[in-house]
């Protein structure tokens, strides 16, 4: 244990703990400086009670929701997407920076809070996704915040039976015709949803679209209900996104 201990000094003071988002140097591991902090944009909760887009007050239904409630029964954001935000998305994603997903989950925590029965579902990928870019993001988001709430996570419950064309370009109609049917629960999963409260995890929300299908999949199976935790929100329906 003192050898390891020694090692762990070693390694420490040759490698140094750095901001995930600028690289200074920090006091630990999963950590970002007081400015990439500050550069966040938080998101409090204090949203539409549907789609969770920030309203300043909670508990209120935004136009778009009244107009077309989302098949889900709430979504959750950490942060608000663009800046510092996108940009670990788009390292974790295409910069196989595999270790920013622990970070996020970190950050994502708090919004599990009083679900301790939720039973965690990453968005599926396809596989063809999956060989290209080597894991799913929201599976390493799902396990991440199991090992930070104690909630059970199943990556197997909910599969992608096709493949879709890149989202971000496409209309949230568009997006909503490109994944209509795309997602399903395995008949061996249906017992493991069976009146369960689903948190189902992702990176980005942008229209709804993802976090739609995958809701009508999981409740049809009999889920409960299905809340949506991802760690950004497109507060404008631009980008890539689900």
């Amino acid at each position: 244990m003192k050898l390891r201990s020694i090692i762990s000094r070693v390694i420490a003071f040759a490698l140094p703990p750095r901001c995930a988002g600028c690289g200074m140097i920090v006091e630990q591991d999963d950590e970002l400086c007081a400015p990439c902090w500050s550069a966040l944009d938080f998101l409090d909760g204090e949203g539409c009670a549907s789609c969770g887009v920030p309203m300043g007050q909670p508990g209120l239904i935004c136009g778009r929701c009244l107009q077309s409630p989302p098949d889900h029964d709430g979504a959750r954001a950490a942060v608000a997407y663009g800046g510092l935000a996108r940009d670990l998305v788009v390292r974790l994603k295409h910069g196989r920076r595999m270790g920013l997903a622990r970070l996020m989950a970190l950050i994502m925590a708090r919004h599990a809070a009083g679900m301790r029965d939720a039973l965690l579902a990453p968005v599926p990928l396809h596989r063809w996704r999956i060989w290209r870019r080597g894991f799913n993001q929201s599976m390493l988001l799902a396990r991440h915040l199991s090992a930070r709430t104690g909630l059970a996570v199943d990556a197997q419950v909910l599969t992608r039976r096709k493949a879709t064309p890149m989202l971000g370009p496409l209309s949230a109609r568009q997006r909503a015709k490109a994944v209509k049917g795309v997602f399903a629960v395995s008949p061996e999963g249906r017992p493991r949803i069976a009146g369960r409260h689903i948190l189902l995890v992702d990176d980005v929300h942008t229209s709804g679209a993802t976090a739609n299908a995958c809701a009508k999949a999981l409740k049809r199976a009999g889920a409960a209900s299905v809340t949506l935790l991802c760690w950004a929100r497109v507060l404008q329906d631009e980008g890539p996104g689900n």
